[in-house]
């Protein structure tokens, strides 16, 4: 059977790779979308939006879209450039989705927005968006000091609204993923899981540090003049925890994501990556995080009996 998010999206498995600004280029969104899942692009470089061309050589599968509405709320021509790109899928995010909804559909796109509140959701579902992707504060990156946890969030927006869900924070497998249906999703999202694969551009210092992180190793960091971030607790982020200061934290994050420099920035990490002990091809990740979804399922049955 075909449930909503595998109907909207057009996949074999609702399993979405996560728009990680310089990371979601086209080798690993065209990995992903060969193994079944939905690849993802980002657009605020233009690296990235170049991406959105040539990640047709590599895959002839779905692919989406991310846009930031924050970085493009004053020049609506990207919704050209996705229309030129063939783009049919568009996961828009930080900003009101009232902006360009309209306009996606327009163009013949599904619109998907990124939320962390229950507020946040309504005000999308009004915009008329075609599903959600809900994240809880345990997710890696740009985050609310105030936002709930994947746990407390999913549910409630899912009975709040009749919408097709996708969860993002706390993924990983097939056992987070069956959690995630059980709360109300019918697919996941996975930032975290897919930096630690085979196919991801970053560096194997990045990859190595995820995999060594325990359920302490990361941290949401408030510092002036940043926004809130997840980030893993190694490197700059531990001493910024210790000596808060109103630095730039991300002015050389492209050092540290494909140079390795730990200290050169701050590294946009989720809480999942204490669960996560090695580095995966993603088909293999995408595969087994929804098809081990049933076996899951029948030893919580098996306990409950």
């Amino acid at each position: 059977m075909t449930n909503r998010v595998q109907a909207l999206l057009g996949v074999e498995f609702p399993v979405v790779q996560a728009p990680m600004t310089y990371i979601a280029r086209a080798e690993l969104a065209a990995a992903v979308s060969e193994g079944g899942g939905l690849g993802m692009i980002e657009t605020l470089t233009p690296e990235g939006r170049a991406d959105l061309l040539r990640v047709r050589e590599l895959t002839e599968r779905p692919v989406a879209a991310n846009l930031m509405i924050q970085g493009w709320k004053r020049d609506p021509s990207i919704v050209g450039v996705l229309a030129e790109a063939g783009v049919r899928h568009v996961f828009t995010s930080a900003g009101d989705p009232a902006l360009f909804t309209e306009r996606l559909h327009d163009a013949g796109m599904t619109v998907v927005h990124v939320v962390g509140s229950l507020r946040g959701a309504l005000k999308a579902a009004a915009a008329g968006v075609d599903g959600l992707v809900v994240e809880g504060v345990e997710g890696g990156g740009f985050k609310s000091a105030l936002g709930a946890s994947t746990m407390v969030l999913l549910p409630l927006i899912a009975q709040h609204l009749d919408l097709p869900l996708i969860c993002a924070g706390g993924i990983c497998d097939a056992r987070s993923g069956a959690a995630a249906v059980v709360l109300g999703a019918e697919g996941v999202q996975m930032g975290t899981r897919m930096l630690a694969s085979v196919e991801a551009a970053v560096h194997t210092n990045f990859k190595d540090a995820i995999v060594a992180a325990d359920d302490a190793g990361t941290v949401l960091l408030e510092v002036p003049g940043n926004p809130t971030m997840r980030v893993l607790r190694v490197g700059m982020a531990a001493r910024i925890r210790e000596n808060a200061s109103d630095a730039r934290l991300l002015g050389r994050i492209e050092e540290l994501y494909f140079a390795g420099d730990l200290e050169a920035s701050v590294a946009n990490t989720g809480q999942v990556s204490a669960r996560i002990t090695d580095l995966r091809p993603v088909a293999d990740i995408v595969r087994e995080t929804w098809c081990d979804i049933e076996s899951v399922l029948d030893g919580a049955r098996t306990r409950l009996s």
